[in-house]
C-alpha cells in the first residue's frame, strides 16, 4: 500500500488520496482518541498497528512514578508510533496529546497569576520552555491555552485561564500559541496548540462546571470570542469544543459556532477535538 515519503506534496492532495483509499472503520479510527491511562495497553497497540486509533489523551499522568509510567512513558510512545507507521496499512502516525498548561518538567505560575505579570514575552517564553520539555518525551499536542473568560467567581476552573478580559485574555492567547509552535510545529522543539474551551465555557450558570450557558450573540462576540480570534490569527493548529450548551444547543453539535464563525469568520484550517 502506498505510503508518502514525498513531504513535499501538497497536504490536501496527501489527505484526499489517503480519505479515497481508506475503509470506514480507518476513518473511525481516525477520530478515536483513546485515554492512556484508561485503555489496556496490549489493546492499545492492536489499535495502533490496525490504525483503528489516531491519538491518545494522557492527561497529567507521564512522570507518575508508579505502574502508569509503562503506559504513557518514552518507551511506549515510541513503540506506538512503530506500530502506527510500520504496521497500519495507511502509516498514518499517532498524535499524542497532554495538558500541558503552565509547564512540563519546569512549572510556570498558574495561567490567571501570568495574566496578572502583565507581560506577554514572557508568556511566550514560558510555552517555548514547556514545548521543548514536551517535545522531548515524544508528545507533540498541548491542550492549551485555555482562553475562556471568567466571570463568576464560582467558576472553579479560573485559575486555569488568563482572566476576566478579553483584551489582556487574547494578548496571553496569541503570546502562549508563538511559544507552543514557534514559526511551524513541524521544529523538533515545538508542538501543536490547542486553543480551548470554545465557547463560552466561563460564562457557566452559577459557576457550575460543564453547566448550561446563555447569552446574546453581542456578548459572544465581544466577550468570548477575542481570545479564539487572536489564536487563530497566531497560527493555533487545534481548537478544543466545549462541554456546555448555548441557549440550548451543544457546542459539540452547533454549526453556526463551529462552521460559520471558527472555519468561516475567524478562517480556522485546523481541526477541532472535543473535550475529554
Amino acid at each position: 500500500m502506498k505510503k508518502y515519503k514525498d513531504k513535499n506534496l501538497p497536504v490536501r492532495v496527501r489527505t484526499e488520496d489517503l480519505l479515497s483509499r481508506m475503509t470506514i472503520e480507518e476513518k473511525i479510527g481516525q477520530l478515536n482518541q483513546l485515554s492512556a491511562k484508561l485503555s489496556d495497553a496490549d489493546e492499545m497497540r492492536k489499535n495502533a498497528a490496525q490504525g483503528l486509533v489516531s491519538s491518545r489523551v494522557m492527561a497529567s499522568t507521564a512522570f507518575a512514578g508508579n505502574e502508569e509510567q509503562e503506559i504513557t512513558g518514552f518507551d511506549e510512545i515510541n513503540l506506538l508510533q512503530e506500530l502506527a507507521l510500520n504496521q497500519s496499512r495507511l502509516g498514518i502516525p499517532l498524535m499524542d496529546g497532554w495538558d500541558i498548561v503552565h509547564g512540563q518538567r519546569t512549572i510556570f505560575p498558574l495561567p490567571l497569576a501570568q495574566a496578572a505579570g502583565w507581560a506577554p514575552e514572557l508568556v511566550q517564553r514560558a510555552a517555548e520552555i514547556a514545548a521543548l520539555e514536551t517535545a522531548e518525551w515524544g508528545v507533540r499536542w498541548t491542550f492549551a491555552p485555555m482562553l475562556d473568560i471568567a466571570r463568576d467567581p464560582r467558576w472553579g476552573r479560573i485559575v486555569e485561564g488568563f482572566g476576566e478580559d478579553p483584551y489582556l485574555c487574547a494578548q496571553m492567547a496569541a503570546a502562549s500559541v508563538k511559544g507552543f509552535q514557534g514559526e511551524s510545529i513541524s521544529d523538533k522543539r515545538r508542538i501543536a496548540a490547542c486553543a480551548k474551551h470554545y465557547i463560552g465555557y466561563g460564562m457557566s450558570c452559577g459557576g457550575r462546571d460543564y453547566s448550561a450557558c446563555d447569552c446574546s450573540e453581542h456578548e459572544l462576540r465581544n466577550t468570548y470570542l477575542p481570545p479564539f480570534k487572536a489564536a487563530v490569527e497566531a497560527g493555533a493548529a487545534t481548537v478544543m469544543a466545549s462541554f456546555n450548551e448555548i441557549g440550548g444547543e451543544p457546542v459539540t453539535g452547533n454549526k453556526h459556532l463551529l462552521t460559520d464563525i471558527l472555519k468561516g469568520e475567524l478562517g480556522f484550517q485546523g481541526f477541532v477535538v472535543t473535550d475529554y
